[in-house]
């Protein structure tokens, strides 16, 4: 009788993850409004000139995250006066994960000078009603007749451990294409990396 029990329990929590239906390619993306490292709060409707965002569920502490940091912050350098800048969103929870508390965030951004806005999911709504699971996860969303288009859903690249050595870019290939007035040719891979620190049920 146990086993059902623990199996229902098991089921219970995972639905607790989740609001919906992961975000894919074509959806419309919810807009949020999130807690900064300033103490502001900051809405993608505030980006008046932005022609879409890069949104990567990120954290402080994930190993694969700081493998792709530096990625992250060129992509935002690259692509920010293009109209698309990088908007990182940190839902882990810090009393699973310490290291990812607003605090932290705050000195992690400061000493890995980040030029990009760092936002605060404090009751990881925001990676719910996308679906994101892991860290890092990227959303590349576009603006489409005053809505927000998911184009791309996924990882940056195909090699986490060497980005020079990455054959596949998804995010920046989605990018260009995108920069072109044309439709990504790869809208979705797995996202690698640290599976997202769920509030405990």
């Amino acid at each position: 009788m146990k086993k059902p029990v623990l199996f229902l329990a098991v089921v219970a929590i995972s639905l607790q993850s989740f609001s919906g239906s992961p975000y894919k390619a074509g959806d419309y993306a919810t807009d949020f409004n999130l807690k900064n490292l300033d103490g502001k709060m900051v809405s993608l409707s505030q980006y008046e000139d932005a022609k879409g965002f890069i949104v990567v569920f990120s954290c402080n502490v994930c190993p694969v995250v700081i493998k792709y940091e530096d990625r992250i912050k060129e992509l935002h350098q690259e692509y920010s006066s293009k109209g698309y800048p990088v908007v990182a969103i940190n839902s882990n929870d810090p009393s699973v994960s310490p290291g990812d508390s607003y605090e932290a965030m705050k000195k992690h951004a400061k000493n890995n000078g980040y030029k990009f806005e760092y936002l605060y999911d404090e009751s990881q709504d925001v990676a719910k009603t996308y679906g994101a699971t892991n860290t890092p996860h990227v959303y590349l969303l576009s603006k489409n007749a005053g809505k927000l288009k998911v184009e791309y859903v996924g990882a940056i690249d195909n090699n986490a451990d060497n980005g020079a050595a990455a054959d596949k870019k998804y995010v920046v290939d989605a990018l260009n294409k995108l920069i072109k007035g044309e439709q990504p040719s790869v809208t979705a891979t797995k996202a690698v990396g640290c599976g997202i620190k769920w509030k405990k049920a």
